[in-house]
Protein backbone atom coordinates (compact mmCIF):
# COMPACT_ATOMS: atom_id res chain seq x y z
CA UNK A 1 0.00 0.00 0.00
CA UNK A 2 1.35 3.42 -0.90
CA UNK A 3 1.38 6.19 1.66
CA UNK A 4 -1.72 8.38 1.87
CA UNK A 5 -2.67 11.58 3.65
CA UNK A 6 -5.89 11.23 5.60
CA UNK A 7 -8.89 12.87 3.91
CA UNK A 8 -9.84 14.60 7.16
CA UNK A 9 -6.58 16.55 6.96
CA UNK A 10 -6.93 17.70 3.35
CA UNK A 11 -6.43 21.31 4.39
CA UNK A 12 -2.76 20.64 5.16
CA UNK A 13 -1.98 20.90 1.46
CA UNK A 14 -2.69 24.64 1.58
CA UNK A 15 0.15 25.41 4.00
CA UNK A 16 2.65 23.49 6.17
CA UNK A 17 1.59 22.72 9.75
CA UNK A 18 2.66 25.02 12.56
CA UNK A 19 3.26 24.60 16.29
CA UNK A 20 -0.08 23.99 17.99
CA UNK A 21 -1.78 22.53 14.90
CA UNK A 22 -2.86 18.90 14.46
CA UNK A 23 -0.21 16.75 12.81
CA UNK A 24 -1.33 15.75 9.28
CA UNK A 25 -2.49 12.15 9.39
CA UNK A 26 -1.05 9.57 7.03
CA UNK A 27 -0.59 5.84 6.53
CA UNK A 28 2.71 4.64 5.10
CA UNK A 29 4.76 1.54 4.46
CA UNK A 30 7.78 1.33 6.74
CA UNK A 31 10.64 -1.04 7.50
CA UNK A 32 8.48 -2.39 10.36
CA UNK A 33 5.21 -2.80 8.49
CA UNK A 34 2.47 -0.31 7.77
CA UNK A 35 2.24 2.60 10.18
CA UNK A 36 -0.57 5.08 10.69
CA UNK A 37 0.23 8.32 12.46
CA UNK A 38 -3.06 8.04 14.36
CA UNK A 39 -1.81 4.84 16.02
CA UNK A 40 0.73 6.88 17.99
CA UNK A 41 -1.96 8.69 19.95
CA UNK A 42 -1.41 8.33 23.69
CA UNK A 43 2.38 8.58 23.35
CA UNK A 44 4.83 11.27 22.33
CA UNK A 45 6.37 10.97 18.89
CA UNK A 46 9.45 12.41 17.21
CA UNK A 47 8.71 12.28 13.47
CA UNK A 48 11.73 13.25 11.41
CA UNK A 49 12.77 13.35 7.77
CA UNK A 50 16.19 12.91 6.23
CA UNK A 51 17.35 13.96 2.75
CA UNK A 52 18.42 10.55 1.44
CA UNK A 53 19.54 7.05 2.39
CA UNK A 54 23.23 6.12 2.14
CA UNK A 55 24.43 9.66 2.84
CA UNK A 56 27.06 10.44 5.51
CA UNK A 57 25.28 13.07 7.61
CA UNK A 58 22.04 11.06 7.64
CA UNK A 59 23.97 7.95 8.63
CA UNK A 60 25.55 9.76 11.59
CA UNK A 61 22.08 10.87 12.72
CA UNK A 62 20.57 7.39 12.43
CA UNK A 63 23.40 5.85 14.42
CA UNK A 64 22.83 8.48 17.15
CA UNK A 65 19.02 8.08 17.13
CA UNK A 66 19.41 4.31 17.33
CA UNK A 67 21.78 4.48 20.28
CA UNK A 68 19.44 6.89 22.08
CA UNK A 69 16.31 4.84 21.37
CA UNK A 70 16.05 3.49 24.92
CA UNK A 71 16.24 7.03 26.34
CA UNK A 72 13.31 8.08 24.16
CA UNK A 73 11.43 4.99 25.31
CA UNK A 74 11.94 6.05 28.93
CA UNK A 75 10.08 9.25 28.04
CA UNK A 76 7.21 7.27 26.46
CA UNK A 77 8.31 8.74 23.14
CA UNK A 78 8.46 6.84 19.85
CA UNK A 79 10.64 7.58 16.83
CA UNK A 80 9.46 7.52 13.22
CA UNK A 81 11.80 8.40 10.36
CA UNK A 82 10.91 9.16 6.74
CA UNK A 83 12.44 10.04 3.39
CA UNK A 84 11.33 9.95 -0.23
CA UNK A 85 13.50 6.87 -0.81
CA UNK A 86 11.84 3.53 -1.44
CA UNK A 87 11.16 0.93 1.21
CA UNK A 88 13.78 -1.38 -0.33
CA UNK A 89 16.40 1.36 -0.15
CA UNK A 90 15.55 1.77 3.55
CA UNK A 91 16.00 -1.97 4.11
CA UNK A 92 19.41 -1.97 2.40
CA UNK A 93 20.61 1.14 4.26
CA UNK A 94 19.48 -0.13 7.68
CA UNK A 95 21.27 -3.41 6.97
CA UNK A 96 24.43 -1.52 5.98
CA UNK A 97 24.30 0.53 9.20
CA UNK A 98 24.03 -2.69 11.20
CA UNK A 99 26.96 -4.27 9.36
CA UNK A 100 29.28 -1.25 9.24
CA UNK A 101 28.51 0.43 12.57
CA UNK A 102 27.24 -2.47 14.68
CA UNK A 103 23.96 -0.64 15.35
CA UNK A 104 20.50 -2.01 14.60
CA UNK A 105 17.95 0.67 13.68
CA UNK A 106 15.16 -0.04 16.23
CA UNK A 107 12.52 2.32 14.84
CA UNK A 108 10.54 2.31 11.57
CA UNK A 109 11.65 4.21 8.46
CA UNK A 110 8.72 5.23 6.25
CA UNK A 111 8.85 5.61 2.49
CA UNK A 112 7.36 8.58 0.67
CA UNK A 113 8.18 8.13 -3.06
CA UNK A 114 5.25 10.30 -4.18
CA UNK A 115 6.37 13.05 -1.74
CA UNK A 116 2.81 13.54 -0.49
CA UNK A 117 3.81 13.32 3.19
CA UNK A 118 6.83 15.55 2.68
CA UNK A 119 4.62 18.15 0.98
CA UNK A 120 1.99 18.02 3.74
CA UNK A 121 4.66 18.64 6.39
CA UNK A 122 6.55 21.32 4.46
CA UNK A 123 9.66 19.15 4.26
CA UNK A 124 10.46 20.10 0.67
CA UNK A 125 12.15 23.43 0.09
CA UNK A 126 10.68 25.81 -2.47
CA UNK A 127 12.71 25.75 -5.65
CA UNK A 128 14.63 22.64 -4.60
CA UNK A 129 16.72 21.10 -7.39
CA UNK A 130 15.71 17.56 -6.43
CA UNK A 131 13.33 15.62 -4.17
CA UNK A 132 15.60 15.62 -1.11
CA UNK A 133 13.76 16.65 2.04
CA UNK A 134 15.24 18.99 4.63
CA UNK A 135 16.12 17.59 8.05
CA UNK A 136 12.69 18.29 9.47
CA UNK A 137 11.85 17.26 13.03
CA UNK A 138 8.34 17.35 14.49
CA UNK A 139 7.64 16.64 18.14
CA UNK A 140 4.02 15.47 18.40
CA UNK A 141 2.25 15.10 21.74
CA UNK A 142 -0.11 12.27 22.82
CA UNK A 143 -3.11 14.25 21.52
CA UNK A 144 -1.63 14.43 18.03
CA UNK A 145 -0.70 18.12 18.29
CA UNK A 146 2.61 19.44 16.93
CA UNK A 147 4.52 20.93 19.87
CA UNK A 148 7.88 21.73 18.26
CA UNK A 149 9.36 21.99 14.76
CA UNK A 150 12.96 22.31 13.61
CA UNK A 151 14.51 22.29 10.15
CA UNK A 152 18.19 21.82 9.35
CA UNK A 153 19.88 22.05 5.94
CA UNK A 154 21.30 19.01 4.20
CA UNK A 155 24.84 19.93 5.27
CA UNK A 156 24.24 20.06 9.03
CA UNK A 157 23.35 17.16 11.31
CA UNK A 158 20.88 17.47 14.15
CA UNK A 159 21.71 17.00 17.83
CA UNK A 160 19.88 13.94 19.13
CA UNK A 161 20.74 15.00 22.69
CA UNK A 162 18.95 18.32 22.09
CA UNK A 163 15.86 16.55 20.74
CA UNK A 164 15.79 14.37 23.86
CA UNK A 165 16.11 17.47 26.03
CA UNK A 166 13.32 19.16 24.10
CA UNK A 167 10.89 16.27 24.60
CA UNK A 168 11.64 16.12 28.33
CA UNK A 169 11.30 19.91 28.66
CA UNK A 170 7.90 19.86 26.93
CA UNK A 171 6.70 17.03 29.16
CA UNK A 172 7.91 18.79 32.31
CA UNK A 173 6.32 22.09 31.31
CA UNK A 174 2.99 20.30 30.76
CA UNK A 175 3.15 18.34 34.00
CA UNK A 176 4.09 21.34 36.15
CA UNK A 177 2.16 24.08 34.33
CA UNK A 178 5.41 25.98 33.96
CA UNK A 179 8.04 27.00 31.43
CA UNK A 180 11.65 25.88 31.16
CA UNK A 181 14.57 28.35 30.96
CA UNK A 182 17.47 28.34 28.52
CA UNK A 183 19.41 25.09 28.54
CA UNK A 184 17.02 23.42 31.01
CA UNK A 185 17.75 19.80 31.84
CA UNK A 186 16.06 17.37 34.20
CA UNK A 187 16.31 18.52 37.82
CA UNK A 188 16.83 22.19 36.99
CA UNK A 189 14.33 24.80 38.27
CA UNK A 190 11.35 25.70 36.12
CA UNK A 191 9.80 29.14 35.60
CA UNK A 192 6.44 29.88 37.21
CA UNK A 193 3.65 31.37 35.15
CA UNK A 194 3.29 35.14 35.35
CA UNK A 195 0.95 36.55 38.03
CA UNK A 196 -2.59 37.05 36.77
CA UNK A 197 -3.92 39.34 39.51
CA UNK A 198 -2.77 42.26 41.67
CA UNK A 199 -2.96 40.26 44.92
CA UNK A 200 -0.53 37.65 43.70
CA UNK A 201 1.80 40.37 42.48
CA UNK A 202 1.60 42.19 45.82
CA UNK A 203 2.60 39.04 47.70
CA UNK A 204 5.73 38.52 45.63
CA UNK A 205 9.03 38.66 47.55
CA UNK A 206 12.26 38.96 45.55
CA UNK A 207 14.97 36.37 46.11
CA UNK A 208 18.31 35.40 44.62
CA UNK A 209 16.70 32.93 42.21
CA UNK A 210 13.56 34.99 41.58
CA UNK A 211 14.71 38.61 41.39
CA UNK A 212 11.45 40.04 40.04
CA UNK A 213 7.78 39.13 39.51
CA UNK A 214 8.26 38.28 35.84
CA UNK A 215 11.09 35.80 36.52
CA UNK A 216 10.20 33.34 39.25
CA UNK A 217 12.03 30.05 39.50
CA UNK A 218 10.95 27.00 41.47
CA UNK A 219 12.25 23.48 41.85
CA UNK A 220 10.98 21.01 39.28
Amino acid sequence: MSETISIENEQVFRRPPVIGSPAPLFVARTTMGERALASYRGRWLVFFSHPADFTPVCTSEFVAFSRAHDKFEELDCDLLAMSVDSLFSHFAWANSIRERFGVAVPFPIAEDPSMVIAAAYGMLQDGAQDSSTVRGTFVIDPEGVIRAISCYPMSTGRSVAEILRLVEALQTADAQTASTPEGWTKGDPVIDALPLDVAELANFTPSETSPDWYYRLRRS
